[in-house]
């Protein structure tokens, strides 16, 4: 047979499975209660397209690759899940940023002063820049951890070196 006949994924290259959010080693996988739960709805979505995948017979390379992908992502989740470590922010000392915590920063100088910066401290995996969720790795979480209220710290952010206040720590 031609090779112009066969499918280019039928050349059996090993499928890309895509990382979790990093995770450094050795730091526990610090979760809040919200975070185990997306966790585990994140497993039943990955299961329930599985199974939707198992039965689908058409393309058996297809198939095949597709449950490569998914058997690795629910490895690596499983694998997350299992080491989760659940805080319950609510269980937080209140006047300390901790995990969980919502911190509200204001620029004093550097950068453009009176700024106001808020973030929740938040697991790896359920970090969202866009929602204002920061992973605890991240280095502002790290910066800024252990502070208290109205506590200054000199932050590097970039290229940019900031003083900034602690002016509210919230754990809802």
């Amino acid at each position: 047979m031609s090779r112009a006949f066969v499918k280019e994924d039928d050349a059996g290259e090993a499928p890309i499975i895509p990382p979790r959010a990093a995770l450094p080693a050795g730091v526990p996988n610090y979760v809040r209660p919200q975070g185990l739960e997306k966790l585990r709805t994140e497993l039943e979505e990955l299961e329930s397209e599985r199974t939707i995948v198992e039965a689908n017979r058409e393309n058996d390379a297809d198939r095949t690759r597709q449950l490569t992908i998914l058997n690795g992502k629910l490895s690596a989740l499983n694998g997350r899940i299992a080491s989760a470590r659940v805080i319950d922010p609510l269980e937080q000392t209140p006047d300390e940023v901790r995990f969980g915590a919502t911190v509200k920063l204001r620029t004093l100088s550097g950068g453009k002063p009176g700024t106001i910066r808020q973030f929740t401290i938040v697991g790896v995996d359920e970090a969202d820049v866009t929602q204002g969720l920061i992973g605890f790795v991240a280095p502002i979480a790290q910066a800024v951890t252990g502070a208290k209220f109205g506590q200054k710290l000199h932050l590097e952010l970039g290229r940019v070196e900031e003083e900034v206040e602690v002016v509210e720590i919230k754990y809802s």
